[in-house]
């Protein structure tokens, strides 16, 4: 799939441990010319744990996409009704919740 000039919403959930590995896949699909809104739950961004400080993952990802965290539910509103994305990525995305929404 052909991702240049694509607005992709990249959502990250509380799965924590996915971070480190995530995070390079935005960096992936920057270089192919994608635009990365990002959007993280609010556990996701509110907290600190083995896995690293909340804070830090946060201006990793501002740093790499150039754009502020959407992290609260009015902020989040207006994606779908606004078209703000041409993708959503939700990262994780368990089997089972994908199959559930995939029915």
């Amino acid at each position: 799939m052909e991702v240049k000039d694509k607005k992709i919403g990249f959502v990250l959930t509380g799965s924590f441990c996915t971070f480190k590995k995530t995070i390079p896949k935005m960096k992936e699909l920057i270089k192919k010319g994608a635009h990365i809104i990002p959007i993280m739950s609010y556990h996701a961004y509110s907290m600190d744990t083995k896995f690293g400080k909340a804070k830090d993952f946060i201006e990793e990802i501002q740093e790499i996409t150039g754009n502020k965290i959407i992290h609260t539910i009015p902020d989040a509103e207006p994606i779908g009704p606004k078209k703000l994305t041409d993708i959503m990525v939700i990262a994780p995305c368990s089997r089972k919740y994908h199959v559930k929404i995939s029915l």
